[in-house]
């Protein structure tokens, strides 16, 4: 079977999907921008193709739709079964051109969030055009129940629900020879305003005011880096809160194993990576209250759900915290069995994989895969 990603090659997340495609289909990719050297280890130069353009996920992406004649050619050449697009405004209107100019392949759509948890609804175009895309997708997928029922009411047909989870399990963290730092916080979304870290702030001056130990390490970057800084001098955590910018993948794990607190507060999100690492290190989350995330955390058994603008007092999240650290270990086990079971990377993609070849059989009516809560 010959699959064409498209997507943005400099992503990370496009290239976790190439290495989990590349053993199990004739794997080709098309970038909207260049290609990480990632890529170089999976996938030769001859079967890739970067179209050098800089879109925007926030629209208006004239060079993305200048570049389809190139694209047009090229695929004409490849010949592919599917087409696999990943965001679904750009990348994924991309591929449904290309079939309405007469490719004759089908589209995978995966949603990664705001592509229809926020975008639809800035203005009408961007929701007809959602419309447009899902149902052009003969299959889709999604990272949480509640944004795939989002993406049946946008018309989807079919949304495969799975995590986009972790390739391999990270050690055991916590081991009595290194065992987990009990006052420590972590942190890392982007600093960008739909991610709240001024309210992870917040949240953490709560926690600091009763708990004199307590430590937040806040590791990546983004535009509110400078009011972030001027916040924590503010309230007077300058010596509390790190600022670490953006780390290596060794770097952060070494940070979710020691931190026994994960800090995640985004005001939009379906069920983030970050998460699910944290849940695989033994970190117990403190979470904003989406529907993605109340798929994984409940409140007060394997974590802390805030509601919208809950800004609890220092003795409410005292209590909170009091309640869950001396079960911190047994919480840890919890969460790491879930993302064992439920959020490996390899199997779902395997499982995505089989359901492209039943679906590629002429007159197929096998039922979709139900998905696992």
């Amino acid at each position: 079977m010959r699959l064409v990603l498209v997507g943005d090659g400099n992503s990370p997340h496009l290239l976790k999907w190439a290495r989990a495609l590349a053993p199990r289909v004739e794997l080709w990719a098309v970038s909207s921008r260049g290609f990480d050297a990632g890529f170089d280890a999976v996938l030769p130069a001859s079967r890739r193709l970067a179209l050098n353009t800089s879109p925007r996920f926030a629209g208006g992406n004239f060079g993305l739709l200048k570049s389809a004649p190139k694209l047009w050619w090229w695929l004409r050449r490849v010949q592919p079964d599917w087409l696999h697009a990943h965001y679904l405004t750009s990348h994924g209107t991309l591929a449904w051109l290309m079939r309405g100019a007469g490719i004759q392949a089908r589209i995978a759509g995966s949603a990664w969030g705001s592509d229809v948890l926020v975008t639809p609804r800035t203005s009408r175009l961007m929701r007809w055009l959602t419309r447009r895309v899902l149902r052009a997708c003969t299959l889709t997928t999604s990272d949480s129940h509640d944004m795939a029922a989002r993406m049946v009411e946008l018309g989807a047909a079919e949304v495969m629900v799975f995590p986009f989870g972790l390739e391999a399990l990270p050690p055991l963290p916590g081991t009595k020879n290194d065992p987990k730092d009990d006052a420590l916080f972590f942190a890392n979304r982007g600093l960008e305003p739909i991610y709240a870290p001024d309210r992870v702030i917040d949240v953490f001056a709560a926690i600091a005011a009763g708990w004199p130990q307590a430590r937040l390490i806040v590791a990546n970057s983004g535009s509110l880096l400078p009011a972030l800084q001027a916040q924590v001098q503010q309230l007077g955590l300058g010596d509390r809160v790190q600022f670490t910018g953006r780390v290596d993948a060794a770097t952060q794990a070494g940070l979710y194993a020691q931190a026994r607190w994960y800090l995640s507060l985004p005001r939009s999100d379906s069920v983030s990576v970050s998460l699910i690492e944290a849940m695989a290190q033994g970190c117990i989350p403190i979470v904003s209250d989406l529907a993605a995330n109340r798929e994984l955390i409940e409140s007060r058994r394997n974590g802390i759900v805030l509601t919208e603008g809950e800004r609890p007092s220092a003795a409410q999240l005292q209590t909170q915290l009091e309640t869950l650290l001396p079960q911190a270990d047994s919480i840890a086990a919890q969460n790491r069995a879930w993302v064992a079971e439920h959020a490996m990377f390899p199997a779902a993609v395997e499982r995505f994989v089989q359901r492209l070849e039943l679906l590629s059989v002429p007159g197929s009516t096998q039922a979709p895969t139900k998905p696992p809560r």
